[in-house]
């Protein structure tokens, strides 16, 4: 069997130079765009850390509110105090919230 000969491809030349930068338009909507994206990421950094203190300072919160709670229990048989007036809300029949 012979060999087929397979026609060899015809070089193509490009006359048009490849470009070696962007334009400057491009340029500056590209870093227009990734400064946004950075100053957004930081932004939300920081939310997080203040998220996370506050969230910290609840906690702190009400573990005070716990004790000042249990001094209420102590001295007045109760903590269900109105928090506008200071009024303590006792049951009904006149007797405290005690413990049995």
């Amino acid at each position: 069997m012979a060999k087929v000969k397979t026609p060899k491809k015809e070089k193509i030349v490009d006359l048009k130079p490849k470009a070696e930068k962007i334009t400057d338009e491009q340029l500056q909507n590209i870093q227009s765009v990734v400064n946004t994206i950075n100053r957004i990421q930081l932004d939300l950094g920081q939310l997080e850390s203040r998220k996370h203190r506050a969230l910290h300072d609840v906690i702190s919160l009400q573990d005070k509110l716990i004790v000042i709670q249990k001094e209420l229990q102590e001295e007045y048989g109760t903590f269900d105090v109105d928090i506008q007036t200071g009024k303590i809300n006792y049951k009904e029949d006149g007797e405290t919230d005690k413990k049995d």
